[in-house]
């Protein structure tokens, strides 16, 4: 980047970052591993998560939350990671499912990474959106944040959005505000489409492939059962989460947004003319900012 724009983003960054108090909970008070627990490991005083790529690898919390921000840090696979996704997201079960999506698709050496995400809302996603990182993710830990309330889905990274998804109910679109979601997170093989389409595959020459992370971190209301679609969305000062300040990204962070899909966003499924056959989702016509 330019000088000149490297400056200006680091004044934005400063200035407008998303501010959080964090709770006090560690990774191994708050999630529990699914699968490949034989060969990952919890480290440390319990806050740091080792994953090791296997078909069958990966963590979720205890707890099902309903709006408020989830964050961790996560320092991605070293060198050679072509055709591995290390995936964190959020969703809850069944086929018409809610889902909020970090994945991140790992590349050939010296490639950059991809940052893939998507939202799915009663079962349906397609709403694929795709960005390159301004920072080598490999060279240390960076925090990745999803934070979501009654009036928006915000993907923060480093504290600057890069993506908002608003609630448009009112307009027969659906939102994820009626199920409780887990948070997830694992370190799998996708060579069938990750990198280039699926063209470049898993050299396992350079396995171990390795993901860590750090400081999970949930600040969010906890999810009771249906009671909470109504309880979680109260104004409170308990409900943080419902002050005006989180409806709508301020000035300052709509200036970071668009520092970041004007140049590194590489694939927008609301552009996406031919894959939808002339007929964009409704969503996109209308205001996301």
């Amino acid at each position: 980047m330019a000088g000149s724009q490297a400056l200006v983003m680091a004044v934005l960054v400063m200035g407008i970052a998303f501010h959080s108090t964090l709770i006090d909970a560690t990774i191994a008070k708050s999630m529990y591993f699914n699968w490949g627990a034989h060969h990952s490991s919890i480290l440390g005083n319990g806050d740091d998560l080792r994953l090791v790529l296997d078909q069958t690898s990966g963590i979720q919390s205890k707890r099902a939350f309903l709006f408020g921000s989830i964050e961790m840090l996560i320092k991605l696979v070293p060198g050679n990671s072509a055709g591995t996704v290390t995936a964190y997201y959020l969703s809850s079960t069944g086929a018409k499912h809610d889902e909020i999506d970090f994945e991140f698709l790992g590349n050939s050496t010296g490639e950059p990474y991809t940052i893939h995400t998507n939202i799915y809302t009663q079962g349906q996603g397609n709403k694929e959106q795709q960005f390159k990182l301004w920072f080598d993710p490999t060279s240390g830990y960076h925090n990745y944040t999803i934070h979501w309330n009654p009036t928006q889905v915000v993907w923060y990274v480093d504290s600057v959005p890069i993506r908002v998804f608003r609630n448009y109910e009112n307009e027969g679109i659906a939102y994820a505000n009626q199920q409780g979601m887990r948070v997830y997170s694992s370190l799998w093989n996708a060579d069938n489409w990750a990198t280039r389409g699926g063209l470049v595959k898993i050299d396992w020459t350079s396995a171990p492939f390795v993901a860590n992370y750090r400081r999970f971190r949930a600040r969010a209301c906890k999810w009771n059962g249906p009671v909470s679609i109504s309880l979680c969305a109260i104004p409170t000062p308990g409900n943080w989460w419902m002050s005006p300040v989180y409806k709508q990204l301020s000035n300052g962070q709509q200036a970071q947004l668009k520092w970041v899909r004007d140049n590194y966003m590489i694939y927008n499924y609301c552009t996406d003319f031919k894959r939808f056959k002339g007929q964009i989702p409704p969503e996109c016509s209308m205001p996301q900012f």
